[in-house]
């Protein structure tokens, strides 16, 4: 039965539009939309009806959870725009879908994906470390997924091309659980007493 109460957070996620060669990224992305349901927070993301995206917005939905995805014209029947959504909105270009993502999000969950997800990632990464916002960033490293990613920032760090603290702005979390507890901290931390 849907949970009518407002949500007390959005939660953006970035995922591949592809399930991804090992079945845990499904059910990984299965149990994040489960849980975000559970916690009464509202599901942002790419409005696709495919890969890990669809995963995600299809357990969201069927747990109860708001859902808002927002997608570019020239994907809707690419990545079969998921018209069932609590609410969707349609974008010109990605910059305008990657801002709307990020605008209408408390914070950003990274689920494995290609090189989409990592511009995505990529981008709100450097918004951070620039100091535009300071919402919290986690990878879902399922079966170690994000384990290179970490390694090129910490390279990157160690080339001399970032301060140490970058690695600080990325959480590296190894399942849905060890990220509800991430979450739930990070959040509490950003609400107003």
């Amino acid at each position: 039965m849907p949970d009518h109460r407002t949500p007390l957070h959005s939660i953006c996620v970035y995922c591949g539009s592809r399930n991804g060669a090992d079945p845990a990224f499904r059910a990984a992305a299965a149990d994040l939309g489960a849980l975000i349901a559970e916690r009464n927070w509202r599901l942002v993301y790419g409005a696709g009806d495919v890969g890990l995206m669809g995963e995600v917005a299809r357990a969201a939905q069927t747990a109860g959870a708001e859902t808002f995805g927002v997608i570019p014209t020239h994907l809707l029947a690419r990545e079969k725009g998921k018209r069932d959504l609590t609410r969707m909105i349609v974008t010109e270009n990605m910059h305008e879908r990657k801002k709307v993502m990020f605008m209408n999000s408390d914070a950003i969950v990274v689920l494995p994906g290609g090189a989409g997800t990592l511009d995505e990632f990529f981008e709100v990464l450097t918004w951070r470390q620039i100091g535009l916002h300071e919402k919290p960033i986690f990878l879902l490293n399922t079966n170690g997924y994000w384990t290179p990613l970490a390694a090129l920032i910490d390279h990157v760090i160690a080339g001399g091309f970032a301060e140490p603290d970058l690695r600080g702005l990325v959480g590296l979390v190894p399942d849905v659980a060890a990220l509800d507890m991430a979450l739930q901290v990070a959040l509490a931390a950003r609400t107003p007493a």
